[in-house]
C-alpha cells in the first residue's frame, strides 16, 4: 500500500470533532447581528439575554435538567476543577475525603492532586482489566468524612462506560456528592442527568461538534458548591466572566444535532466492531477497555513489539489520523495511566493506538484503516530487534 497524500481519514473524534456547518451557521448571526452583552439593559442587551436563555433551555432539554440547573463554562477541564474543587472547599472541615478512579482525564486527577496538597484526603478507586470500577472497593472507601465522589462517565482512552446511576447511589447512600465527567460521553451515547442521578455533570461542545472553548456544567437544584470564578455574578452569580453567546449558541446547536442523530450511533458501533475484528486479525494484539459497554466510536488496541508514536506518525503519512490515547497528555513520554491501571505492562501500554469514529466515517475508511495498520505494524516489527519473527 503506498502513501495517500490525497485522501484523509479522520479517526480521531475523541480529541475534537470538526465544527459542524450547522453549528457555525448558527452561530454567525450572533458575531454580526446579536452581538449585545447579555448583561447590558439596553436592548441590545435583552436581545442578547434572551437568546442566550434560548440556548440555555435547548441544550438543558437535551441533557434532561431545568434550564437553571446548566451554567456555561469555557471548556470540560474548567468544568471538571468547578465541580470539584467547589464541592471539596464547600464540605471543608466537615467532609475531607475525596474519592475518584485511577482512569480519571488528568483535568480531574490533577485537580485532586492539587487538593490533596491542601490537606484533602483522596481515595483513587482501581478498576478491572475492562476498565470497569471495582464497585465493592468504592463501597468500603465511602464514609460520611467523603464529600465528593468524581467518577468519569466514559473513558476518554478505553472507551468503557461506567454504572453511574448505581455510583450515586453508593455515594449518596454516604452523604457525599456524585460528579461524573461526561466529556467524552455527550453526543456519543443519550446522557440524562436526572437518570444518572448524579448532583454534577461536565461536557465539552468540540467534542461533538461545537467549537472549543465552550463547555458547560450542570449542577442539581440545592446543590452549592464554592464558585471557582469570582467578579461580576454572571451564571446567576456562580460563574463570573461575560457569557460567550456565539459559542453557546453553537454548543446548543450540536447538542441538537447529536439528539437527532444519535440513532446513527448503531451504525458507528458496527463499524467499530469490524475495526476491531480486523485489528485484532494481526498476531499479538488486544482489545483495551470492556468489549460492550464501551462508547460506539471508540477502539482502543496494543500490538506488541511496535511503539505507538510511530504508527500514528506513519498512519498520518498514510492519510489516517489517529491516537495513541488522549490527545490532551499525547506529548508525554510516560505510558498511560489509564493502560496501566488495567494492568498492561508498561511495553504494552506503549504500543497501543487509539481510533475514534464518528457518523462521518464509512466501512470503506474502516477497511482502509485495517489493511494500513497491519501494513504499519508489519513494517515496523521487522525494524524491531526484539519481535521473534524478524
Amino acid at each position: 500500500m503506498q502513501e495517500n497524500n490525497k485522501r484523509r481519514i479522520y479517526a480521531d473524534n475523541a480529541a475534537t470533532t470538526p465544527v459542524l456547518p450547522e453549528v457555525v451557521e448558527a452561530m454567525l448571526p450572533i458575531f454580526y447581528d446579536n452581538w449585545g452583552n447579555p448583561s447590558s439593559l439596553h436592548e441590545e442587551g435583552r436581545r442578547a439575554a434572551r437568546t442566550l436563555e434560548t440556548a440555555r433551555a435547548t441544550a438543558a432539554g437535551v441533557l434532561g435538567c431545568q434550564p437553571e440547573e446548566l451554567y456555561f463554562t469555557s471548556c470540560g477541564t474548567e468544568s471538571d476543577n468547578w465541580a470539584i474543587k467547589g464541592a471539596a472547599y464547600a464540605a471543608k472541615g466537615r467532609r475531607n475525603k475525596i474519592i475518584t478512579s485511577k482512569i480519571e482525564h488528568h483535568a480531574v486527577l490533577s485537580t485532586c492532586e492539587a487538593l490533596e496538597k491542601e490537606g484533602f484526603e483522596v481515595k483513587y478507586i482501581g478498576v478491572d482489566q475492562d476498565g470497569l470500577l471495582d464497585l465493592d472497593e468504592l463501597r468500603r472507601e465511602v464514609d460520611d468524612k467523603t464529600a465528593i465522589v468524581a467518577i468519569i462517565l466514559a473513558n476518554n482512552e478505553i472507551g468503557t462506560i461506567q454504572p453511574i446511576s448505581e455510583i450515586a447511589e453508593i455515594a449518596h447512600k454516604a452523604g457525599a456528592l456524585c460528579f461524573t465527567d461526561a466529556v467524552q460521553a455527550v453526543g456519543s451515547i443519550p446522557v440524562d442527568a436526572k437518570e444518572l442521578g448524579v448532583d454534577m455533570l461536565s461536557l465539552s461542545g468540540h467534542k461533538f461538534g461545537a467549537p472549543k472553548g465552550i463547555g458547560a456544567l450542570y449542577i442539581k437544584k440545592g446543590v452549592r458548591i464554592k464558585n471557582l470564578i469570582d467578579g461580576g455574578g454572571h451564571e446567576r452569580g456562580r460563574r463570573s466572566g461575560t457569557e460567550n453567546l456565539p459559542y453557546i449558541v453553537g454548543l446548543a446547536r450540536a447538542l441538537e444535532i447529536a439528539q437527532e442523530r444519535m440513532g446513527d450511533m448503531r451504525r458507528v458501533a458496527a463499524l467499530r466492531d469490524r475495526l476491531i475484528e480486523g485489528l485484532l486479525s494481526i498476531p499479538h494484539s488486544r482489545l483495551n477497555g470492556h468489549p460492550t459497554k464501551r462508547l460506539p466510536g471508540n477502539v482502543n488496541v496494543s500490538f506488541e513489539y511496535v511503539e505507538g508514536e510511530s504508527m500514528v506518525l506513519w498512519l498520518d503519512k498514510m492519510g489516517i489520523a489517529a491516537s495513541t490515547g488522549s490527545a490532551c497528555s499525547s506529548k508525554s513520554l510516560d505510558p498511560s495511566h489509564v493502560l496501566l491501571a488495567i494492568g498492561l505492562p508498561v511495553e504494552m501500554a506503549h504500543g497501543s493506538l487509539r481510533f475514534s469514529l464518528s457518523h462521518a466515517n464509512t466501512e470503506e475508511d474502516v477497511e482502509y484503516i485495517i489493511a494500513a495498520t497491519r501494513e504499519v505494524v508489519e513494517k515496523l516489527r521487522r525494524m524491531s530487534p526484539i519481535y521473534p519473527g524478524a
